[in-house]
């Protein structure tokens, strides 16, 4: 399995920055009781590493994710992609940064289905007004392993070609960041364990940076490493982490009964 040295990126620039950031949900009036989904999160990723971002439900994974991607304002609190902050930005303004400098893998794939392979994946670019790079969309699916699918509607694919196609979206735009939201949530083992590979090879082969947010610890240990967090807080962070570290630390976390842990191992066992 890829990993990327730690030698490499202690030298490399600053691809995401989150500092003492917060969420808060409602205004806790006589009728409303007020959610800290973040509370003072202060993060640094650097450029061409994989991170995994894990925690209990509830312990704010999603609401960073979405505050660090644009797709949510922070109560306070600073958040940077690639040395732009990401405050004070009008919607026009964060719209256009997140088309020109981050990429999206969610859990559904969210490919249009009147659309094929191809079109799906050259669609970020004309949404963002930018030159078609036809031959440049058709070597990134070809090393994907979607070189004899161009033409194909999403309908026609399994549900890990589909992600793939995600993934080959994300990566024509050729963003600083790619956020991945459980993007094995709906897959097989199999299929699971080759789009992991993939998110790695964008580290490997494209030196991006991947951000995903996963429940599974067995796809936590295809990162660098792991972040967690526990009430919107900061719980710690685990290097070249294993699945069964992972699954240690969510037990101690109380994300976990002995049972799920066990089953967590046995998936690991198993060479998810």
């Amino acid at each position: 399995m890829y990993r990327v040295s730690q030698e490499a990126v202690a030298g490399a620039p600053e691809a995401l920055r989150l500092v003492s950031v917060t969420r808060v949900y409602g205004r806790g009036g006589a009728d409303e009781t007020a959610v800290r989904a973040l509370d003072g999160v202060s993060l640094s990723l650097p450029s061409g590493s994989f991170t995994a971002v894990m925690g209990p439900s509830g312990s704010g994974k999603s609401t960073l994710l979405q505050c660090a991607a644009g797709l949510d304002r922070p109560t306070s609190g600073l958040v940077a992609v690639a040395g732009a902050e990401l405050a004070g930005s009008s919607e026009a303004e964060l719209t256009r940064l997140r088309r020109q400098r981050i990429g999206f893998v969610f859990q559904q794939f969210n490919l249009l289905p009147t659309l094929t392979v191809l079109q799906n994946v050259v669609l970020p670019l004309k949404l963002a007004g930018r030159k078609v790079n036809r031959a440049r969309a058709v070597n990134v699916l070809t090393r994907l392993g979607l070189g004899e699918r161009l033409r194909h509607l999403p309908a026609q694919l399994s549900g890990g070609q589909q992600q793939r196609v995600a993934i080959a979206r994300a990566l024509v735009t050729e963003p600083e960041v790619i956020f991945a939201d459980e993007p094995t949530g709906a897959l097989d083992t199999r299929s699971a364990r080759e789009v992991l590979g993939l998110l790695a090879q964008a580290v490997r082969a494209y030196g991006r940076t991947v951000v995903m947010v996963t429940h599974d610890p067995v796809a936590a240990s295809y990162a660098d490493q792991v972040v967690f967090l526990a009430d919107g807080r900061l719980a710690g962070t685990l290097r070249e982490p294993t699945a069964e570290a992972v699954a240690e630390r969510m037990t101690r976390l109380g994300a976990w009964d002995a049972a799920e842990e066990a089953d967590a191992l046995a998936a690991s066992g198993a060479g998810v």
